[in-house]
């Protein structure tokens, strides 16, 4: 008994060795992660902060060397810089992307950069687990782009990486320090990353159900974009037997991806059957998509509609408003705009009525 207990504290103590205890990462850096979701790609990136610590002047081209250097250690002679401090930073994309234009897989790399004051060289590595860059290899590079260092006027002290210049598809990744910042471009296909993620979770558990369905051919609608596979999604949302619904939401889903293709006639006879199905503020945004589409006499008739539904509501009377606007009769649209206005709930909406009456008078039209 008295040899078990000793081989299990003996076990112990050699685990205990081999599991140091969770410290700051030395030599004063600080551990950071970054990330952002850019479309439905998610870029995350794993880095180690140093500070300049009084160093102004001497972090490039002295502390963060030029080009490629043998740094003493390693089986490398030519080491980039390691963009940041400690391990190797790494960068991970959930989808394919594309960096300054150029095609990259998804998947998790490490990060590294070759300095110089005129073009940066970034390097995106197989290598995403080695210590640094004392092992860097190059034959394991994955993609190399060159990018313009810029001249910052505020000194960044501790190692940053930031995002900026956010839209649907693309965003810049900043990795800022001292006064300068080495930008970067990632851009995403966000229709086919989409369009690709729709087709993998419609044949999980949520394509049991109709909301996925109409949801994926609504975003195509939205996007004018797979409208043949969109109109299959959607057949599938108002079929009972994958608990498909006909709604106001599966059947005018299903109108707009119709009235996309050009069969105007398929498509009105869906949404006569589901404009009654419809609730008052379902309704009342249909008819508004009508007026962007500019289709104004169908939007005045179902503004008409859902009125007459819905008598002496705020929501109601405003259509009203808005579809004799967008007609032009301006003097029945100041006529339901004086109803509308003691209906209006205080504050934005009955200013909006307000600067809308004062505008009708004017001969101007409320929906520009």
């Amino acid at each position: 008994m008295k040899s078990l207990c000793l081989g299990i504290l003996l076990l112990s103590a050699s685990v205990a060795q081999s599991q140091p205890l969770i410290m700051p990462p030395n030599g004063g850096n600080k551990k950071a992660m970054v990330g952002e979701r850019i479309g439905i790609t998610d870029v995350t990136i794993h880095y180690d902060r140093p500070h300049v610590k009084g160093r102004e002047g001497k972090i490039w081209g002295q502390l963060v060397p030029a080009g490629f250097t043998d740094q003493g250690f390693g089986n490398t002679k030519e080491a980039p810089w390691r963009a940041g401090a400690n391990e190797s930073t790494t960068i991970e994309f959930s989808t394919d992307v594309s960096i300054e234009g150029q095609p990259l897989a998804a998947g998790k790399y490490g990060f590294f950069v070759a300095y110089a004051p005129d073009a940066c060289t970034l390097i995106f590595s197989q290598d995403n687990s080695s210590w640094g860059s004392f092992y860097y290899d190059p034959s394991k590079d994955v993609l190399r782009v060159k990018v313009k260092p810029v001249a910052n006027n505020e000194s960044t002290e501790w190692l940053a990486y930031e995002f900026s210049n956010e839209t649907d598809n693309s965003a810049v990744v900043n990795l800022k320090w001292e006064k300068l910042v080495i930008p970067f471009t990632v851009q995403v296909d966000l229709v086919k990353t989409q369009l690709a993620s729709f087709r993998k979770e419609l044949r999980t558990e949520k394509g049991f159900i109709w909301q996925p369905w109409q949801t994926a051919a609504q975003w195509c609608v939205d996007h004018n974009t797979n409208l043949e596979e969109a109109l299959a999604w959607a057949d599938t949302s108002i079929n009972p037997q994958v608990l498909g619904d006909r709604n106001f939401a599966t059947l005018s889903t299903k109108a707009a991806v119709l009235d996309k293709l050009n069969r105007n006639a398929e498509a009105n006879a869906i949404m006569k059957e589901a404009l009654p199905m419809g609730n008052m503020g379902q309704v009342h945004q249909y008819a508004r998509q009508l007026l962007v589409q500019k289709k104004n006499k169908e939007a005045l008739e179902v503004f008409r509609m859902n009125y007459e539904k819905n008598p002496d509501q705020f929501m109601t009377t405003w259509g009203l408003v808005r579809g004799y606007s967008a007609s032009g009769d301006f003097s029945k649209a100041l006529e339901y705009a004086g109803k509308a206005l003691p209906l209006a709930p205080p504050g934005a909406n009955k200013s909006m009525v307000e600067n809308g009456i004062e505008s009708l008078k004017k001969g101007k039209d409320i929906n520009n």
